[in-house]
């Protein structure tokens, strides 16, 4: 006996279908996260120097450069250099 499998679609924002307040929110800096380290990953730039463009720490550049944007609600980014 085969268990029916229930799918439910995405409203396009995971946050939102988790039923998160700050879905909006969490998703636009989530977009705007992925696009930064994409940038810098091009840029093949060290910790440090990363550190240094964007005014940051290096503790925040590792978790920056592994996805972790919840502690980041702006970062000021010289995008000249890209």
């Amino acid at each position: 006996m085969t268990q029916e499998q229930i799918f439910e679609e995405s409203s396009g924002n995971v946050f939102a279908d988790l039923g998160l307040d700050d879905a909006d929110e969490l998703l636009t800096r989530g977009k705007i996260g992925i696009q930064v380290v994409r940038l810098l990953q091009r840029r093949n730039l060290k910790q440090q120097e990363i550190s240094k463009i964007l005014g940051i720490t290096k503790p925040e550049v590792s978790d920056l450069m592994k996805g972790e944007f919840q502690q980041f609600s702006s970062v000021k980014v010289n995008f000249s250099i890209f």
